[in-house]
């Protein structure tokens, strides 16, 4: 069990058997015929008995959790006044009973007014408790270490001189007056810490005034009760009794009055903390707008409507500049007019894009002319680092209505508005990228559904491919397509450009050599089934003029192997020149023929800028098929990997099988790109003739 609870368990025991010995002996000395029966107590026993009564329930209100929740300052007094101030209530009400029965029934008896005195001392003593620990929770309201510490030793000091002037122990006179003179400045000290109050705004104020009277009222109702009977035959309390209860009451009344005048001289600026904490609201509005998703229309009418609020505007209009034009976004209690005559007037005086506050409009030049029924003005622009965003113009009827505070608060709303806006265009932004990046991805898969998985297997030749985008989407591709005859149609080529653009390019060259290499039905014998290279080049820029931009182009390369016959064709469209391995000459070299890219000319004369160029193949041959990303790739010094190296890739690889020439190369270029950035698509095909061919069947 925790020690606060153990101690309430021991301690609230205790004060009620104290209370009822101290009942016992009241009632025995208010009685003479019980006192000549059991004996008469002596005075020590009760004083000892009032005592530890008080102490009991000082100590048991001091155990329990701060009556003090959060900042509910309103909710604490409004229980001390409707809890332990009803007690006030209560001690009349006893004394009114007792003064009626002593009237319907007269008697010398003692008994009846010992029992009530004794009960409302009971209350009484609760009450202060009550008062004094609800005082103590808002005087020690975030208050520091020390001033706790001040108050631990103010009670210790109070409580020792309390009990010292219940047992009639009075120090000598200079040495008294020193003693409370010194508690009471330690008591003026302490009370002086009233933060709380500065937390209530001005309805608060007069509702904790009213409150503080009250609790003053209870406390005077009980003082009077004691002072009232203390001359009254029947009581038969000691004299140090009295003094106690009123030495008690005294400091907590003290600290009762010192939070009313606190309170009520604090009531004047009241307004000031509202405005400062509508302030606060206001901007904590205008910084939520941003996280609840809200548009740049609604940013700027909360921040009209906060502006005019906070300094109390008369009339107000928001300019809102928006492509490099002006026009006004809200309009609170002013006429079109004098918009036009005060938006006008200040840009003839370049006043029309700074912050501007002018508080005595009808004597200053220009504004006299206007005969404006407004005494006051200010303009505060919105703009931030990149960009003007309008400005905020409030007025009032009065002269000398806005102060540099009014400024500084609208230059805060105007930032804060400023940052809202960048920061949805942020989002904004943001979404649209995130938009961009799924289009890229599902462009991505589209493509990748549109490279060739499968290759070729034949008996005649080997093959091995390389495909790598620069970016999400690409513009390099290849494609295969088997002819009749034992023929085999290769594709290579690379649009202009990157991105989904490229993409679509190349989706559409996909269809065109698809289209166009299909059989022809009317052809005489196999090779006239389908067109040669040069031709079919011819008829891909003619279809590719209908959809291709005049500012892209694709580079090509059409190759039809024949590997029944040991021959292939192939014509260049301007793309980067065949590498190739003789095996019978035992050398690697380039076939550098003409050609021009598609879409470069776009009329009927582009088929004489290419040319076909045929070849016999011989077993073991390897061509090495391209495009620019792979010889233009960038080493550590920007140099490129360039056609020579490639060349003398080959030259070390030839004999390997096709799959090995290629992951040769890539780890050679990998080696030399290591680091740097990839800038352009990467596509790589290798094909080598098998050594040992099939015999062709005729």
């Amino acid at each position: 069990m925790p020690v606060r609870q153990k101690l309430t368990a021991i301690v609230l025991p205790f004060t009620v058997l104290s209370w009822l010995i101290l009942l016992t002996s009241t009632l025995l000395q208010a009685s003479p015929e019980a006192a000549a029966r059991v004996g008469s107590p002596p005075e020590w026993v009760t004083l000892l008995a009032q005592a530890a009564f008080v102490a009991g329930v000082f100590v048991y209100l001091r155990s329990r959790p701060d009556p003090l929740r959060g900042t509910d300052f309103v909710g604490l007094l409004r229980r001390l006044v409707f809890g332990p101030g009803l007690l006030a209530t209560v001690c009349i009400g006893l004394h009114l009973l007792e003064r009626l029965i002593q009237y319907e029934h007269p008697t010398a008896d003692r008994v009846l007014f010992a029992c009530i005195y004794t009960i409302n001392l009971a209350l009484f003593v609760i009450f202060l408790a009550y008062t004094n620990y609800s005082w103590r929770s808002l005087v020690l309201f975030r208050s520091a270490a020390r001033l706790r510490r001040d108050w631990l030793w103010f009670e210790l000091l109070l409580g020792t001189t309390l009990l010292f002037r219940l047992f009639a122990w009075t120090p000598p006179m200079p040495v008294a007056y020193f003693i409370m003179g010194g508690l009471a400045v330690f008591g003026v000290y302490l009370s002086g810490n009233q933060k709380w109050v500065a937390y209530l705004n001005r309805r608060q104020k007069w509702e904790v005034v009213f409150m503080q009277v009250a609790l003053l009222l209870c406390l005077g109702i009980f003082t009077l009760y004691f002072l009232r009977i203390a001359k009254d035959p029947k009581l038969v309390a000691p004299e140090p009794q009295h003094a106690f209860l009123l030495l008690t009451v005294f400091f907590a009344g003290f600290y009762s009055l010192a939070g009313l005048l606190v309170t009520f001289f604090n009531l004047p600026t009241a307004g000031v903390f509202e405005q400062k904490r509508e302030e606060i609201l206001s901007l904590q509005r205008l910084t939520q707008l941003i996280q609840k998703g809200q548009n740049e229309h609604e940013v700027y009418q909360m921040l009209f409507e906060a502006a005019i609020q906070t300094v109390e505007a008369d009339a107000a209009w928001l300019d809102v500049e928006t492509d490099g034009e002006v026009h006004t976004g809200q309009l609170f209690n002013v006429s079109e007019e004098n918009v036009q005559a005060i938006r006008t007037l200040l840009a003839d005086y370049n006043l029309g894009q700074i912050e501007y506050l002018n508080n005595d409009l009808p004597n200053s030049n220009g504004f006299r002319n206007l005969e404006l029924s407004y005494g006051s003005l200010i303009v505060m622009p919105m703009r931030s680092a990149k960009r003007q965003y309008g400005s905020l113009y409030m007025l009032k009827e009065q002269r000398q209505s806005f102060d540099r505070e009014n400024l500084g608060i609208l230059q805060t709303f105007t930032s804060q508005t400023v940052l809202s806006i960048e920061n949805l265009q942020l989002v904004a932004a943001s979404i649209q990228n995130e938009r961009v990046k799924e289009e890229l991805k599902i462009a991505s898969s589209v493509q990748d559904s549109l490279i060739p998985k499968d290759l070729p297997i034949d008996n005649w030749f080997e093959i091995s491919s390389h495909a790598l985008a620069a970016k999400e989407v690409g513009g390099d591709f290849y494609d295969f397509l088997h002819l009749p005859g034992k023929r085999l149609a290769i594709l290579i080529g690379d649009v202009s450009g990157k991105g989904i653009t490229a993409a679509f390019h190349m989706a559409q060259m996909k269809g065109i050599f698809h289209a166009l290499m299909q059989e022809n039905p009317l052809a005489k014998d196999d090779r006239e089934k389908f067109p040669v290279p040069s031709k079919f080049m011819s008829m891909a820029n003619r279809a590719l003029t209908h959809c291709l931009e005049k500012s892209s182009f694709i580079t090509a390369a059409l190759y039809i192997i024949d590997y029944e016959h040991g021959g292939f064709v192939f014509a260049r469209a301007g793309h980067c020149h065949t590498l190739y391995y003789h095996s019978i000459k035992e050398e690697v070299s380039y076939f550098h023929t003409a050609g021009m890219g598609l879409g470069i000319i776009r009329n009927d004369s582009y088929e004489k800028h290419i040319k076909n160029q045929f070849y016999d193949y011989n077993p073991g041959d390897v061509m090495v098929i391209y495009t620019d990303g792979i010889v233009e790739a960038r080493g550590a010094g920007q140099e490129e990997y360039g056609e020579d190296r490639l060349l003398q890739m080959l030259e070390h690889t030839y004999y390997l099988d096709a799959d090995e020439i290629k992951q040769r190369i890539l780890d050679d270029l990998n080696e030399f790109s290591k680091g740097q950035p990839m800038h352009d698509d990467q596509t790589l095909l290798v094909i080598k003739f098998k050594a040992a061919q099939p015999e062709a069947t005729i």
